[in-house]
Protein backbone atom coordinates (compact mmCIF):
# COMPACT_ATOMS: atom_id res chain seq x y z
CA UNK A 1 0.00 0.00 0.00
CA UNK A 2 1.41 3.62 -0.83
CA UNK A 3 1.84 5.85 2.31
CA UNK A 4 0.81 9.48 2.03
CA UNK A 5 3.40 11.62 1.56
CA UNK A 6 2.74 15.67 1.42
CA UNK A 7 6.06 16.65 -0.78
CA UNK A 8 4.97 13.91 -3.40
CA UNK A 9 1.05 14.33 -3.10
CA UNK A 10 1.37 18.45 -3.62
CA UNK A 11 4.90 18.05 -5.85
CA UNK A 12 2.58 18.99 -8.99
CA UNK A 13 1.80 22.37 -7.65
CA UNK A 14 5.74 23.83 -7.74
CA UNK A 15 6.09 25.62 -10.08
CA UNK A 16 3.63 27.84 -9.13
CA UNK A 17 4.22 27.68 -6.10
CA UNK A 18 8.03 27.95 -3.79
CA UNK A 19 8.62 24.66 -2.11
CA UNK A 20 9.16 27.16 0.50
CA UNK A 21 5.69 28.59 -0.41
CA UNK A 22 4.28 25.19 -0.34
CA UNK A 23 5.22 24.29 3.06
CA UNK A 24 3.69 27.73 4.15
CA UNK A 25 0.36 26.38 2.43
CA UNK A 26 0.59 23.24 4.66
CA UNK A 27 0.72 25.49 7.83
CA UNK A 28 -2.20 27.82 6.96
CA UNK A 29 -5.68 27.56 9.05
CA UNK A 30 -8.56 28.25 6.91
CA UNK A 31 -12.47 29.03 8.05
CA UNK A 32 -15.50 27.55 5.44
CA UNK A 33 -19.03 28.13 6.93
CA UNK A 34 -21.13 25.90 4.67
CA UNK A 35 -20.04 22.74 3.22
CA UNK A 36 -22.89 22.77 0.48
CA UNK A 37 -22.69 23.74 -2.87
CA UNK A 38 -19.60 26.46 -3.46
CA UNK A 39 -18.05 25.02 -0.19
CA UNK A 40 -17.78 21.96 -0.79
CA UNK A 41 -16.23 22.74 -3.65
CA UNK A 42 -13.77 25.49 -2.22
CA UNK A 43 -13.20 23.19 0.59
CA UNK A 44 -11.85 20.45 -1.93
CA UNK A 45 -10.16 23.09 -3.98
CA UNK A 46 -7.95 24.08 -1.18
CA UNK A 47 -7.18 20.88 0.05
CA UNK A 48 -5.48 20.07 -3.17
CA UNK A 49 -3.59 22.78 -2.81
CA UNK A 50 -2.20 21.63 0.47
CA UNK A 51 -3.44 23.98 2.88
CA UNK A 52 -3.02 21.99 5.95
CA UNK A 53 -5.70 22.96 8.74
CA UNK A 54 -9.71 23.65 8.52
CA UNK A 55 -12.53 24.56 10.32
CA UNK A 56 -15.43 23.81 8.87
CA UNK A 57 -19.45 24.03 10.02
CA UNK A 58 -22.52 22.57 8.43
CA UNK A 59 -25.81 21.29 10.11
CA UNK A 60 -27.38 20.12 7.06
CA UNK A 61 -27.49 16.80 5.08
CA UNK A 62 -28.06 15.93 1.76
CA UNK A 63 -30.62 15.03 -0.39
CA UNK A 64 -31.35 14.11 -3.73
CA UNK A 65 -32.11 18.18 -4.69
CA UNK A 66 -28.34 18.33 -4.12
CA UNK A 67 -26.95 16.65 -7.06
CA UNK A 68 -27.01 19.50 -9.21
CA UNK A 69 -24.47 21.08 -7.79
CA UNK A 70 -23.52 19.68 -4.37
CA UNK A 71 -19.87 17.77 -4.88
CA UNK A 72 -20.60 14.95 -1.71
CA UNK A 73 -24.05 14.52 -2.84
CA UNK A 74 -24.36 11.00 -4.40
CA UNK A 75 -26.68 8.01 -3.71
CA UNK A 76 -24.42 7.02 -1.50
CA UNK A 77 -24.40 10.13 0.79
CA UNK A 78 -28.24 10.42 1.09
CA UNK A 79 -29.18 11.78 3.92
CA UNK A 80 -25.61 11.99 5.43
CA UNK A 81 -24.37 14.96 7.65
CA UNK A 82 -22.56 17.49 4.35
CA UNK A 83 -20.19 17.88 7.27
CA UNK A 84 -19.02 14.65 7.39
CA UNK A 85 -19.03 13.92 3.91
CA UNK A 86 -16.56 16.53 2.91
CA UNK A 87 -14.12 15.87 6.40
CA UNK A 88 -13.78 12.32 4.78
CA UNK A 89 -12.81 13.73 1.16
CA UNK A 90 -10.95 16.03 2.55
CA UNK A 91 -9.05 13.59 4.51
CA UNK A 92 -8.50 10.99 1.40
CA UNK A 93 -6.76 13.87 -0.46
CA UNK A 94 -4.58 14.81 2.76
CA UNK A 95 -5.07 12.41 5.77
CA UNK A 96 -2.15 15.04 7.48
CA UNK A 97 -5.02 17.50 7.75
CA UNK A 98 -6.41 18.88 10.70
CA UNK A 99 -9.84 19.67 11.07
CA UNK A 100 -12.06 21.77 13.91
CA UNK A 101 -15.37 21.01 13.36
CA UNK A 102 -18.83 22.31 14.14
CA UNK A 103 -21.62 20.10 13.37
CA UNK A 104 -24.24 22.70 14.38
CA UNK A 105 -23.83 24.98 11.89
CA UNK A 106 -22.46 28.79 12.76
CA UNK A 107 -23.97 30.98 15.95
CA UNK A 108 -23.50 33.69 18.22
CA UNK A 109 -22.24 31.50 20.42
CA UNK A 110 -19.66 29.57 18.70
CA UNK A 111 -17.96 32.07 15.85
CA UNK A 112 -15.39 33.19 18.25
CA UNK A 113 -14.12 29.96 18.82
CA UNK A 114 -14.49 29.00 14.99
CA UNK A 115 -12.32 31.71 13.43
CA UNK A 116 -9.61 31.07 16.16
CA UNK A 117 -6.03 31.08 14.66
CA UNK A 118 -7.51 31.49 11.21
CA UNK A 119 -5.41 32.82 8.68
CA UNK A 120 -8.34 33.84 5.92
CA UNK A 121 -12.55 32.94 5.91
CA UNK A 122 -14.04 32.10 2.81
CA UNK A 123 -17.62 32.34 3.01
CA UNK A 124 -19.80 29.50 2.12
CA UNK A 125 -23.07 30.09 3.78
CA UNK A 126 -26.20 29.53 1.89
CA UNK A 127 -27.56 32.99 0.17
CA UNK A 128 -30.26 33.33 3.02
CA UNK A 129 -28.23 32.55 5.65
CA UNK A 130 -27.97 36.46 6.58
CA UNK A 131 -27.43 36.76 10.62
CA UNK A 132 -24.76 33.81 10.29
CA UNK A 133 -22.68 35.77 7.79
CA UNK A 134 -23.26 39.39 9.28
CA UNK A 135 -21.95 37.65 12.59
CA UNK A 136 -18.61 35.75 11.38
CA UNK A 137 -18.05 38.69 8.94
CA UNK A 138 -17.84 41.24 11.82
CA UNK A 139 -15.98 38.92 14.15
CA UNK A 140 -13.25 38.66 10.87
CA UNK A 141 -13.06 42.58 11.00
CA UNK A 142 -12.89 42.69 14.51
CA UNK A 143 -10.14 40.09 14.74
CA UNK A 144 -8.42 41.27 11.27
CA UNK A 145 -8.99 38.45 9.36
CA UNK A 146 -9.29 38.19 6.14
CA UNK A 147 -12.46 37.43 4.28
CA UNK A 148 -13.43 36.43 0.81
CA UNK A 149 -16.89 35.33 -0.39
CA UNK A 150 -17.00 34.26 -4.39
CA UNK A 151 -20.75 33.61 -4.81
CA UNK A 152 -22.12 31.39 -7.46
CA UNK A 153 -24.84 33.36 -9.61
CA UNK A 154 -26.01 31.64 -12.67
CA UNK A 155 -22.51 30.65 -15.16
CA UNK A 156 -20.56 32.59 -13.23
CA UNK A 157 -19.43 34.10 -9.77
CA UNK A 158 -19.42 37.61 -8.12
CA UNK A 159 -16.28 38.33 -5.84
CA UNK A 160 -15.64 40.48 -2.74
CA UNK A 161 -12.89 40.69 -0.52
CA UNK A 162 -12.27 42.50 2.47
CA UNK A 163 -9.23 42.79 3.98
CA UNK A 164 -7.86 44.21 7.62
CA UNK A 165 -7.97 47.99 7.46
CA UNK A 166 -10.04 48.29 4.74
CA UNK A 167 -13.73 48.78 3.94
CA UNK A 168 -16.14 45.94 6.50
CA UNK A 169 -18.75 43.81 5.40
CA UNK A 170 -20.85 46.04 6.90
CA UNK A 171 -19.53 49.28 5.56
CA UNK A 172 -20.16 47.71 2.38
CA UNK A 173 -23.71 46.36 2.69
CA UNK A 174 -25.33 48.76 5.65
CA UNK A 175 -26.77 45.70 6.97
CA UNK A 176 -27.51 47.21 10.42
CA UNK A 177 -29.68 49.97 8.53
CA UNK A 178 -32.24 47.23 6.83
CA UNK A 179 -36.10 47.48 8.09
CA UNK A 180 -36.70 43.74 7.49
CA UNK A 181 -34.85 40.13 6.55
CA UNK A 182 -35.86 40.77 2.71
CA UNK A 183 -34.21 43.93 2.95
CA UNK A 184 -31.26 42.03 3.75
CA UNK A 185 -31.40 39.79 0.97
CA UNK A 186 -31.96 42.50 -1.47
CA UNK A 187 -28.76 44.74 0.19
CA UNK A 188 -26.68 41.67 -0.35
CA UNK A 189 -27.49 40.59 -3.43
CA UNK A 190 -27.14 44.28 -4.64
CA UNK A 191 -23.86 44.70 -3.56
CA UNK A 192 -22.37 41.50 -4.35
CA UNK A 193 -23.30 41.53 -8.10
CA UNK A 194 -23.93 45.32 -9.07
CA UNK A 195 -22.94 44.32 -12.44
CA UNK A 196 -26.27 41.42 -12.69
CA UNK A 197 -25.05 39.62 -15.94
CA UNK A 198 -26.49 36.66 -14.47
CA UNK A 199 -29.82 38.12 -15.25
CA UNK A 200 -29.65 38.60 -18.68
CA UNK A 201 -29.94 34.74 -19.32
CA UNK A 202 -32.28 33.42 -16.40
CA UNK A 203 -34.89 32.22 -18.26
CA UNK A 204 -37.69 31.53 -15.52
CA UNK A 205 -37.66 34.10 -13.12
CA UNK A 206 -40.18 32.31 -11.43
CA UNK A 207 -37.43 30.58 -9.74
CA UNK A 208 -35.83 33.04 -8.04
CA UNK A 209 -38.31 33.71 -4.35
CA UNK A 210 -36.52 35.02 -1.23
CA UNK A 211 -39.84 34.40 0.72
CA UNK A 212 -39.43 30.80 -0.19
CA UNK A 213 -35.98 31.20 -0.03
CA UNK A 214 -35.09 29.25 -2.92
CA UNK A 215 -33.74 29.75 -5.89
CA UNK A 216 -32.06 28.48 -9.22
CA UNK A 217 -28.01 26.99 -9.26
CA UNK A 218 -25.51 25.57 -11.07
CA UNK A 219 -22.88 23.48 -10.59
CA UNK A 220 -20.89 25.63 -13.29
CA UNK A 221 -21.03 28.97 -10.74
CA UNK A 222 -19.81 26.53 -7.92
CA UNK A 223 -16.75 25.55 -9.62
CA UNK A 224 -16.25 28.84 -11.10
CA UNK A 225 -16.43 30.37 -7.53
CA UNK A 226 -13.73 27.50 -5.72
CA UNK A 227 -11.35 28.37 -8.97
CA UNK A 228 -11.46 32.59 -7.90
CA UNK A 229 -11.42 32.16 -4.22
CA UNK A 230 -9.06 29.45 -4.22
CA UNK A 231 -6.33 32.17 -6.01
CA UNK A 232 -7.26 34.71 -4.15
CA UNK A 233 -6.40 32.24 -0.95
CA UNK A 234 -2.88 31.86 -2.16
CA UNK A 235 -2.47 35.71 -2.63
CA UNK A 236 -3.85 35.95 0.39
CA UNK A 237 -1.74 33.36 2.11
CA UNK A 238 1.11 33.63 0.58
CA UNK A 239 1.26 37.47 0.77
CA UNK A 240 2.33 37.85 -2.90
CA UNK A 241 -0.23 39.01 -5.45
CA UNK A 242 -2.75 42.40 -6.35
CA UNK A 243 -5.65 42.33 -4.72
CA UNK A 244 -8.92 44.13 -5.49
CA UNK A 245 -10.81 44.36 -2.35
CA UNK A 246 -14.03 45.92 -1.36
CA UNK A 247 -15.54 48.33 -2.24
CA UNK A 248 -14.25 46.75 -5.69
CA UNK A 249 -15.33 43.75 -6.58
CA UNK A 250 -15.35 41.46 -9.57
CA UNK A 251 -18.42 39.10 -11.70
CA UNK A 252 -16.84 36.62 -13.91
CA UNK A 253 -19.60 35.17 -15.94
CA UNK A 254 -19.05 31.69 -18.72
CA UNK A 255 -21.95 32.06 -20.35
CA UNK A 256 -21.91 35.41 -21.02
CA UNK A 257 -18.09 35.25 -21.92
CA UNK A 258 -17.18 38.49 -19.85
CA UNK A 259 -15.65 39.53 -16.98
CA UNK A 260 -16.59 43.00 -15.57
CA UNK A 261 -14.96 45.40 -12.70
CA UNK A 262 -17.40 46.38 -10.19
CA UNK A 263 -16.67 49.51 -7.85
CA UNK A 264 -19.28 50.70 -5.30
CA UNK A 265 -17.22 53.85 -3.66
CA UNK A 266 -18.57 54.61 -0.10
CA UNK A 267 -20.48 51.40 -0.28
CA UNK A 268 -24.05 51.47 0.79
CA UNK A 269 -23.98 55.17 1.10
CA UNK A 270 -23.38 55.27 -2.61
CA UNK A 271 -26.45 57.12 -4.11
CA UNK A 272 -26.29 54.61 -6.90
CA UNK A 273 -27.17 51.97 -4.62
CA UNK A 274 -29.48 53.51 -2.74
CA UNK A 275 -31.68 54.38 -5.81
CA UNK A 276 -31.20 50.29 -6.51
CA UNK A 277 -32.04 49.45 -3.37
CA UNK A 278 -34.71 51.71 -3.25
CA UNK A 279 -36.39 49.73 -6.79
CA UNK A 280 -36.14 46.77 -5.26
CA UNK A 281 -37.87 47.57 -2.56
CA UNK A 282 -40.61 49.23 -4.06
CA UNK A 283 -40.79 45.60 -6.45
CA UNK A 284 -41.14 43.38 -3.73
CA UNK A 285 -43.27 45.95 -2.08
CA UNK A 286 -41.28 46.77 1.44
Amino acid sequence: MTHFDYDVAFSRNIGWFSQQEQQSLATKHVALAGCGGVGGVHTMTLARLGIGKFSLSDFDKYGIENFNRQIGATMNTLDQPKLDVIEDMLKSVNPQVKIRSFPAGINNSNTTEFLEGVDLYVDSLDFFAINARREVFAQCAAKGIPAITAAPLGMGTAFLCFMPGGMTFEEYFGMNDAESETEQYLRFYLGLAPAGLQSQYLVDPSTLNLNDKKGPSTIIGCTLSAGIAAAYAVKILLNRGELVTAPKGMHWDGYLNQMQETHIPNGHKNPEFQQRLHEAKKAFGI
